[in-house]
């Protein structure tokens, strides 16, 4: 074994250190036919040494190797080399903060929280709830903190002339401690460690409802303001301090306040100098009022509102001197005028209905919040109240209206604003378009109130949250209890306003919704062949189904009229089944995504290999023996237009029905699709399937064709009666004809030769009693119009 020995030497003058390289080299021998043969491959390895930006030296390093001797069967060898173990020098590390700018990264996190400027109002009167959540908290341990100001209560004050919004409360307050950790770091939350010391804190409460946690709400003052001020007292200090931010700057001032009229008992004021964009909206005394109402109506702290309103009152500026006492003087009529006043209006005075047990609640309250609170008239047809605690803790009030939107089209769509969301009685927003329940129940309404989701929830958030997906799953199953309890009253008469007014989104759940069939097909109510005027449950359907009835047999038509009258029941109601009639454009979609109930398959009768059972199987196979040369036949002339001609099991008394294939559309859907403004012509030409003409044996329309395909099977006269057999079944069976022109040219056709067959029919006393009526009319005088003479003609 060679090892070679390599010194490295700068180039710049520094000399390094010597180090002994040991290389490795691969040696690769192939074994040849003499047992001695070898190949032997040097490497060489180029290496290049960096010290700082020059270059220092390219060396290259010799390789040595040793080999053993091969044996006379196989070639082996074994190589050795030394490499170079260089060691690294330390390069020291600077570690280093990030920088950003304050005012740039602030509004990236407010724009990116809040979609609506209006919420600042809610994050702002959330705030001053959570302070006098507070320190209602600590004045049951302390209630020298309550001295100063025992009223706990939220005030806001609109300034339309200076353009400026105060809202103020009688909360906990803060040191200037406080608002250097609070309002001088950005997402630092004085109420998370409030929550957290109440967590430490094992005699503390251990039920409570603060809402802001995440430390951005006061931020979102800058949606709407370019100045904020926040004056603020705590009772743990006798002094009170000022903080003032501004929305373009990276700094904030925190000063004491000295001005004995701007003084505080307690708690804190905040004053917003809004942008002049927003001072017209937001400085209104009207739309803060609407904002309250709308977000913090359920706050549990009274809310109050500066408001300027109107009063009558005497007007003393246009009476006279006069010492005329007289009775005249003293009855004359006061003069009076309008002026304007300021005071302070209580806006939150409904209370959440919700936080309350429902076992205390009578029906005509809820009635009441139901009607005030989504601004309906009449009373709700059902309506439930729970809470859901383990996993996910929620309370919910549902209701079920007494009578659905004018326009139908508003229970499906997105801006359908019935759920109203609330976290901790604070509204979030009634805008999920699916995430709290699906559209198929979008006629419900009410409210869900829950304490595990964050104030700031956005629809990004209740799309991924699995909190969300909780709540859904049991709204829905709510929902469903209480239509069952509709459909469960001796007073049918509520079921039947409920299915006249949300029929159509229980089937639309039959499609969209596959998870709850099960609870969707109790409340589907049908018209039958046996019920025309009243609706049938499927279970009621079961049961009076027939011992031999093996399915659930329905038809899809336009109206019951069409339905009742269609060739396709006759052989049906000839053994007393009943057949579902679905008279609705979605019945027949909802039906077939349902495809059973109980174990019974539905099964549409106008689709072919429809097996009725019960019947004699050797006499079929006789008849269809029988007609089979008529089938063929039948199926030349009409070609295309038809699969295949067979015999009928469902007709009783018409002579033929066209059906459709067991995997296409039916007539009615095919009818419907038509009717689509957006329907694609090659999808309907794939369903539209095959049509296949199903004979009735005993017919004597067929009896005689069975004759004629025999005798004159060519007969263009023949012929032309099989093609109208077959548009006439088309129309029979719900379809139309392509060509409706040329098909009532064949009726009149027909209808000529009937006429003709009937004129060479008539008998001689026939034609005798003709000529005397013909005699008659020619001995009759005939009067011009303008001779007749009227006694009571007005115009002589």
């Amino acid at each position: 074994m060679a090892a070679v020995g390599v010194t490295s030497i700068a180039v710049s003058g520094r000399s390094l250190s010597d180090k002994t390289t040991k290389a490795s080299v691969c040696q690769a021998a192939q074994g040849l036919q003499t047992s001695r043969a070898l190949r032997l491959c040097k490497t060489r390895i180029p290496r290049t040494v960096f010290l700082g930006q020059s270059l220092q030296q390219t060396r290259y390093i010799s390789t040595g190797y040793s080999v053993k001797s091969l044996s006379h069967s196989s070639a082996s060898f074994r190589c050795e080399a030394a490499v170079a173990e260089v060691e690294e020098a330390e390069i020291p590390a600077e570690k280093l903060e990030y920088q950003a700018e304050v005012s740039r990264l602030l509004d990236l996190i407010v724009h990116s929280l809040y979609s609506h400027k209006e919420v600042f109002l809610r994050e702002l009167v959330s705030n001053a709830s959570d302070a006098l959540d507070k320190l209602r908290f600590l004045s049951v341990t302390d209630d020298s903190v309550l001295k100063d100001c025992p009223e706990l209560e939220i005030r806001i004050k609109p300034d339309p002339a200076n353009g400026t919004v105060t809202i103020m409360d009688t909360g906990v307050g803060m040191t200037k401690q406080d608002l250097i950790d609070s309002l001088g770091t950005i997402a630092q939350s004085g109420t998370a460690k409030f929550v957290k010391a109440l967590k430490d804190n094992k005699e503390a409460l251990g039920d409570n409802n603060l809402i802001g946690q995440f430390g951005v709400g006061f931020y979102s003052a800058f949606l709407v303001a370019e100045k904020v001020v926040v004056s603020t007292k705590s009772p743990k200090s006798d002094r009170q301090f000022v903080w003032e931010g501004e929305a373009d700057s990276s700094s904030y001032i925190i000063r004491e306040e000295v001005d004995p009229e701007k003084l505080l008992p307690r708690g804190t004021s905040i004053t917003l100098y809004l942008k002049p964009d927003e001072a017209f909206e937001y400085s209104d005394p009207v739309r803060i009022k609407e904002l309250v109402k709308s977000y913090s109506q359920f706050i549990s702290f009274p809310i109050h509102v500066w408001m300027e309103k109107t009063r009558t009152v005497p007007d003393s500026s246009d009476s006279t001197d006069t010492d005329d006492t007289s009775t005249e003087s003293k009855e004359q009529e006061m003069k009076t005028k309008t002026e304007k006043y300021h005071e302070w209006e209580l806006v939150n005075e409904t209370k959440p209905i919700w936080m309350r047990i429902p076992k205390e609640v009578e029906k005509n309250e809820y009635d009441a919040f139901y009607k005030s609170t989504f601004n309906e008239y009449l009373d709700p047809l059902a309506y439930t109240h729970f809470t859901t605690e383990g996993e996910v803790e929620f309370r919910s009030l549902l209701y079920i209206p007494g009578m659905a939107p004018f326009n139908a089209e508003e229970l499906y769509t997105a801006n359908n604003k019935n759920i109203r969301l609330y976290v901790k009685r604070v509204f979030i927003s009634a805008d999920f378009d699916g995430e709290l329940l699906p559209r198929y129940l979008g006629f419900v309404k009410g409210v869900v109130d829950s304490n595990d989701l964050p104030l700031n929830v956005s629809r990004e958030i209740l799309q991924e949250s699995r909190i969300v997906r909780i709540m859904k799953k049991r709204l829905v199953r709510k929902i469903f209890d209480m239509c069952q309890e509709i459909a469960d009253r001796e007073d049918k008469e509520a079921y039947k306003s409920f299915w006249t007014n949300f029929g159509r989104s229980i089937k639309l759940g039959c499609i969209e919704d596959s998870a709850n069939h099960k609870r969707l097909t109790p409340l589907l109510r049908f018209f039958t062949s046996r019920h025309e005027d009243s609706l049938v449950s499927l279970k009621t359907y079961v049961e009076d189904m027939k011992p031999e009835q093996n399915a659930i047999y329905y038809f899809a038509a336009d109206s019951i009229k069409s339905a009742k009258s269609a060739p396709f029941l006759e052989a049906l109601l000839k053994k007393d089944y009943e057949v579902l009639f679905l008279i609705e454009p979605i019945d027949e979609v909802a039906i077939t995504n349902l495809q059973e109930y109980e174990g019974k398959k539905f099964v549409d009768i106008s689709k072919e290999d429809l097996d009725l059972g019960g019947d004699d199987e050797v006499e079929e196979r006789e008849k269809e023996k029988e007609y089979q040369l008529l089938c063929d036949w039948m199926k030349q002339i009409l070609g295309e237009k038809v699969a295949k001609v067979q015999v009928s099991k469902r007709i009783s008394s018409s002579p033929c029905v066209l059906v459709s294939g067991k995997f296409g559309w039916s007539a009615n859907m095919e009818r419907i699709m038509k009717a689509q403004t957006l329907g694609d012509e090659s999808t309907m030409d794939f369903m539209r399937g095959r049509r296949v003409l199903e004979i009735n044996p005993d017919h004597p329309i067929m009896k005689d064709l069975n004759v004629a395909c025999k005798d004159t099977p060519r007969s263009s006269k023949v012929q032309d009666i099989v093609n109208m057999l077959h548009e006439t079944a088309l129309m029979a069976s719900g379809f139309f004809p392509e060509n409706p022109a040329e098909y009532g040219g064949k009726v009149f056709e027909v209808l000529g030769l009937a006429m003709a067959g009937a004129k060479g029919d008539s008998s001689p006393e026939q034609e005798e009693s003709s000529d005397t009526n013909t005699e008659a009319v020619q001995d009759v005088e005939v009067v011009e119009p303008s001779e007749v003479q009227v006694e009571s003609d007005p115009w002589n």
